[in-house]
């Protein structure tokens, strides 16, 4: 009787489990680097759009300054009405939930201090300050 010795390919199952036990460390350490990208996201995602506020309003002060010889803050309604202070609509606050209308602005009192549940923008039209109107992770002192 003659025996064919078969030539075969493949992983045994100590290789196969080795590969296992390596993408396990591998991810065990990758995966905690890249958690804080979403927070990380989101906080440069508000100073953008704060950056782009603040700037609106006081391009806004300047012009009204050399227009009409008195210098004034954008009333509410101006701030928040496309092509008036802002070229476009007024960007959404990225900790603020879609349900309470992120792109929104209220009056607000104190810097820091959230007005009521709706809002992603609080603004002080008396001094011309505008804040997140949210405390999710501290981004009220942006």
């Amino acid at each position: 009787m003659f025996l064919k010795t078969k030539n075969q390919s493949g992983f045994t199952l100590i290789e196969l489990v080795i590969i296992i036990v390596v993408l396990g460390i591998l991810a065990a350490v990758a995966i905690p680097r890249y958690m804080d990208i979403s927070a990380q996201a989101k906080l440069s995602a508000c100073k953008g759009a704060l950056g782009g506020l603040r700037s609106g309003v006081s391009i806004f002060y300047a012009n009204r300054a050399v227009t009409t010889g008195t210098a004034t803050w954008p009333t509410l309604a101006e701030l928040g009405t496309p092509g008036v202070v802002m070229e476009q609509a007024i960007p959404a606050n990225p900790y603020q939930l879609p349900t309470s209308a992120p792109d929104s602005i209220v009056t607000g009192v104190t810097k820091g201090v959230i007005v009521g549940t709706r809002g992603g923008w609080a603004y002080l039209a008396a001094t011309g300050e505008i804040w997140p109107n949210t405390n999710t992770a501290g981004e009220n002192n942006l």
